[in-house]
């Protein structure tokens, strides 16, 4: 489980403690390997919170129940939405290949009974409601950026790398991201998006980590969209690592069935 973006995840999806190296001697492909390769566990089930919050402070709570598993050339998560009553049995699965040229997603909406395939052109589409997208759902692997490392900076007392993503090819919904990475243990502390015309657009805070089961995960996160003025905040309630989840958990018929 390698996410960058938290997700949920993910989120998010992060953990590991590495050697430290001098700035000056780490380039920014070398920084976002270290984000990358941390050591996350075989897989994870986890309890969480999104609220969803908008210009007005008013508040929308869902629960999700969420389980993901390395299998080596892909990894598979899959998320199962608990309530309200609006959206309870949604479903959602996310399969992210090495070849990111083959990473598939799928939304089960049980009102109309039917399985849809995220399309690519349906990636900028926002996730249930949420200031995160489906692309932001997906895997974004080192190689598909270009990073350079344009300074350091202190966030909340913690030393960070700050470094600069730049697509390599077209179709990406984000002109650029710039990302705040912690000197000491590699985690994401900070992201910026920026949209195809170069503004700020999104702004993601991993707010608060635990150490579970001997990996740092982030248990609060929040994603800011600036334009729109809204936010949605990700708690995670309880989290479990190498618990031996099966790959049958990660098909369509389990998505029809829920939990």
């Amino acid at each position: 489980m390698k996410k960058i973006i938290i997700l949920l995840v993910p989120v998010l999806l992060l953990a590991g403690i590495v050697g430290l190296a001098a700035a000056d001697s780490l380039s920014g492909e070398e920084i976002m390997a270290r984000v990358y390769e941390r050591e996350t566990g075989e897989d994870r089930q986890a309890t969480m919170e999104m609220v969803l919050i908008n210009r007005h402070g008013a508040q929308r709570v869902r629960e999700i129940k969420q389980f993901e598993r390395d299998f080596g050339e892909v990894e598979k998560t899959i998320m199962f939405f608990l309530a309200p009553a609006d959206v309870r049995n949604t479903s959602f699965m996310s399969w992210s290949y090495d070849d990111v040229s083959d990473d598939q997603q799928w939304l089960y909406l049980p009102a109309l009974n039917r399985i849809r395939r995220i399309a690519g052109d349906d990636r900028s589409d926002n996730f249930m409601g949420s200031d995160f997208t489906y692309e932001d759902m997906a895997e974004r692997h080192v190689e598909e950026d270009e990073h350079e490392v344009i300074g350091e900076e202190i966030i909340d007392g913690r030393e960070c790398y700050v470094v600069k993503n730049i697509p390599r090819e077209d179709g990406y919904m984000y002109d650029r991201t710039i990302t705040w990475v912690n000197q000491e243990d590699w985690m994401v502390e900070k992201r910026e998006f920026y949209d195809l015309d170069g503004e700020l657009l999104k702004v993601l805070r991993n707010h608060e980590y635990e150490e579970i089961q001997g990996i740092l995960t982030v248990v609060k996160a929040e994603m800011n969209d600036l334009q729109d003025d809204h936010k949605t905040v990700m708690k995670v309630k309880e989290v479990k690592y190498n618990t031996g989840i099966s790959e049958d958990q990660f098909t369509e018929r389990t998505m029809r069935m829920g939990i």
